[in-house]
């Protein structure tokens, strides 16, 4: 049983064009069911946010739909969700995601799903949280981002630390297991001998 009782998801709005993306999101939304462990997302009706939050609600799963007002109106919106809850802004929305999750899975998406992880891990990274973050590599679709990111090592400006911050794996169950067995740092890492 994990003790991830809540986990966030990032993901497309749009379903892209390779069927084991979209098969990866079904399978999550199963295990996410089977498990007892409520999604919170975007609370998006299209795209791979949708298909997720479909399967998890067909499995008798708990979803937590989290929607800036400005997206609702655009009619976007989940309306068949466990719980929906309506923000002001973009901001507020990756705040409330993060007090209400107890992890993080990206799923393959677009801009808006960079933006996310990228937050969430700079906010490890800061020490404004504790919780793991899962990178779900499908069809090796992260595979030049995880090469920029080591270039970024080795060019000085992420430590290794860091870097692993950053849980991969490219099954379902192979992450939430690393996710399960996470540690977070002491201290957060950007805080060296010369900055503490």
């Amino acid at each position: 049983m994990s003790r991830l009782h809540h986990i966030c998801v990032f993901c497309g709005s749009s379903e892209g064009n390779d069927p084991v993306i979209t098969e990866s999101a079904i399978s999550l939304g199963k295990v996410l069911a089977s498990e007892g462990i409520t999604l919170v997302y975007g609370a998006a009706k299209i795209g791979i946010m949708g298909v997720l939050a479909k399967t998890v609600l067909d499995y008798h799963g708990r979803v937590v739909g989290i929607i800036p007002e400005f997206l609702k109106k655009k009619e976007v919106v989940h309306l068949g969700l466990t719980e929906l809850v309506t923000v002001e802004s973009m901001h507020d929305r990756k705040l409330l995601m993060q007090q209400r999750s107890d992890g993080f899975i990206a799923l393959p998406g677009g801009l808006g799903t960079l933006e996310e992880l990228f937050e969430i891990i700079t906010w490890l990274q800061l020490g404004l949280h504790a919780k793991p973050i899962g990178l779900l590599n499908v069809n090796g679709f992260y595979d030049a981002l995880l090469s920029q990111l080591e270039h970024m090592v080795r060019s000085g400006f992420v430590t290794m630390e860091t870097y692993e911050l950053l849980l991969v794996a490219p099954t379902v169950e192979g992450l939430l297991e690393k996710m399960d067995a996470f540690k977070p740092p002491q201290q957060p890492h950007w805080l060296n001998e010369e900055r503490s």
